[in-house]
């Protein structure tokens, strides 16, 4: 049924829809992990660094639930599964390009259910902000389904779970917040976690289906993601401790001037790190360590970093406005 409702969307694309494709493109775009840590950083270093700790720290938690469904499942893409499915593609672009690892659950899903459903499951939210996120979150799930690189359950199943760890982070810092000596304990317990990941994607048995003599997928291939997802977890979670305990920097009570200064140095430092640095880590570095390594530093730069840089260079400022 699943691959049926995918064909139903593709004769609609193909036949009447093709004007939808490039909205449906433009909200997939929101849940490509290559977007998500940006938009996490600029609402954490200069809009709100509770808010932004919180979207950090789900993400985390949301990349290792993903991870560790996708190799569990080991669930092909559509098209492998079905030659008459035909992801959307142009001359020059492919819906494939940005469907990597394996199909179950949806990464694009759970990604818009952490930077959008987070604000969903807020009561203290207006409730027509609430349903506008969570329609933003289903747009970006349906953008999956349309453009023909993920089947329905994907996308539920990603939504749901998405959400799922947003209100258990939710609560979690509800916790913290009562326990504030303890933050330690979450951040060795999610490590813990995170290494658990890693070695099951590295040492799980993957399937090996043949086609005309050909591996159709190869597992350690697409249990990348999972690697990746390690990273990210671990940087965060180390990085929001260190900052909790030795910088403490604010977004509260400061002047725009400075919000956009910490917003266009900080991307402008993240994009060389990632343009310049990271390149030449994986030349030397490469396999799983590598992908764990350079994840682990981009993350670890929005949530350490930054704050050191903001609080070592904003302090000076700060003491002669309060003079």
């Amino acid at each position: 049924m699943d691959i049926d409702i995918l064909l139903a969307l593709q004769d609609f694309r193909n036949g009447f829809g093709g004007g939808l494709v490039d909205f449906f493109r433009k909200m997939t775009f929101f849940g490509e992990v290559s977007v998500v840590p940006i938009i996490m950083a600029i609402i954490y270093w200069a809009v709100s660094k509770k808010y932004g700790s919180y979207l950090m720290l789900g993400w985390a938690g949301s990349r290792l639930v993903n991870g560790a469904l996708k190799v569990t499942a080991c669930a092909y893409r559509p098209w492998i599964r079905d030659a008459r499915v035909e992801p959307w593609e142009s001359a020059t672009e492919s819906a494939k390009t940005t469907a990597t690892g394996y199909s179950f659950p949806s990464g694009h899903t759970m990604n818009a259910a952490t930077i959008f459903g987070s604000g969903t499951v807020r009561k203290d939210f207006p409730r027509f902000l609430r349903i506008t996120l969570l329609i933003l979150t289903f747009l970006v799930a349906l953008s999956r389904n349309y453009l023909g690189v993920h089947t329905p359950q994907d996308v539920l199943v990603g939504m749901a779970a998405g959400l799922l760890v947003m209100w258990l982070t939710l609560r979690l810092l509800q916790w913290v917040d009562a326990h504030p000596g303890k933050d330690w304990l979450v951040a060795c317990i999610g490590i813990v976690l995170a290494v658990g990941v890693a070695l099951y994607a590295a040492f799980k048995i993957y399937p090996k289906d043949y086609q005309d003599g050909k591996l159709l997928v190869d597992g350690a291939k697409m249990a990348n993601d999972t690697y990746k997802g390690v990273g990210w977890c671990a940087a965060i979670l180390i990085g929001w401790v260190l900052e909790r305990r030795f910088i403490r920097f604010t977004t509260d009570d400061i002047p725009m001037i400075r919000r956009i200064a910490r917003v266009v140095l900080g991307l402008l430092g993240y994009y060389f790190l990632n343009l310049a640095i990271i390149p030449v880590i994986k030349e030397w570095i490469a396999g799983i360590p590598g992908t764990i390594l350079t994840c682990f530093i981009q993350m670890f730069y929005i949530s350490f970093i930054v704050p050191c840089c903001i609080r070592f260079f904003e302090k000076p400022a700060a003491n002669k406005e309060q003079a």
